[in-house]
């Protein structure tokens, strides 16, 4: 039986991870910012399921909810950093604020659960840390700059993470997930405020000139996109794997989407005619 700690675990990908371990048997410390929204997971599977409140961005919040855990409960097998929200916004129209809250709970607040569970799992010289990114980690989209700019940070952070705790048995593992019918695009999704120059930019992305109302996001239609439970199963073969990838690309379309954004990148090097491509006929 596993021990995990999921983050951001009331809703969406991370409850979809939650019920996957206690279906396959596992205990899950599932950290929220809601109380009550995982009773029905409580009553199901009792004390295999343990709720507790956390604000990520709050380093001192992390620190707390990790010592307790370790104390009452152990050191967890699996970390799934999952919190996380989008913000929209064209990069001119994004305030510092909302700029740095986007960083703080995307990036920053991995890297605090991170650090706060690195001494743990290298004492005991095992574990895996799951750090929820995105195929918007390797390519982007206007209006999504910042969204992107985070996950791009904690891609590059978790790489050299990786290395560095190879040598302890600790494995990182990054999700380059694609779209999932969760509220990401609802009340996990931000925007900031519209400048009039960006309309005919959200009207090829979002079809409107402005930014939606939260009226329009509770009356939008269910999203059509893979469930959930099709990510958590991903991420139970990834860590059943003997020889698990960094990167793992997961979701309907995503490996295009990927695919995509790489061949765009190599257009833009292959004017440098000093740049060769490695294991490329010359």
């Amino acid at each position: 039986m596993r021990l995990w700690m999921i983050t951001g675990a009331g809703r969406g990908l991370g409850r979809a991870f939650t019920e996957a371990a206690l279906e396959h048997g596992d205990r899950v410390v599932a950290t929220i910012r809601q109380d009550g929204v995982l009773d029905d997971l409580v009553k199901q599977y009792g004390d295999r399921v343990l709720p507790r409140r956390l604000d990520v961005s709050s380093h001192a919040e992390v620190q707390s909810v990790v010592a307790e855990t370790v104390a009452t409960v152990g050191t967890p097998d699996v970390v799934v950093n999952n919190a996380g929200f989008g913000l929209v916004g064209a990069v001119e129209e994004l305030t510092e604020d909302e700029l740095r809250a986007q960083f703080d709970v995307n990036l920053y607040g991995a890297v605090w659960v991170t650090q706060a569970v690195l001494p743990h799992l290298r004492e005991r010289g095992s574990g895996k840390i799951v750090q929820v990114s995105t195929v918007g980690a390797v390519g982007h989209l206007p209006l999504f700059g910042a969204y992107n700019a985070s996950k791009w940070a904690l891609e590059g952070l978790s790489s050299a993470l990786a290395a560095e705790v190879a040598p302890f048995g600790i494995g990182v593992h990054l999700l380059q997930l694609g779209g999932f019918a969760t509220d990401w695009f609802g009340s996990s999704m931000r925007f900031t405020t519209a400048h009039p120059a960006y309309d005919g930019t959200r009207e090829g992305m979002l079809g409107m000139p402005g930014y939606p109302t939260a009226a329009m996001l509770s009356e939008a239609e269910p999203s059509t996109e893979e469930s959930p439970a099709v990510a958590a199963q991903a991420l139970l073969a990834l860590l059943d794997d003997p020889e698990p990838p960094l990167r793992k690309i997961i979701g309907t379309g995503a490996h295009d989407m990927v695919s995509a954004a790489l061949e765009w990148r190599r257009d833009d090097y292959a004017h440098d005619p000093a740049f060769s491509w490695p294991n490329q006929p010359a």
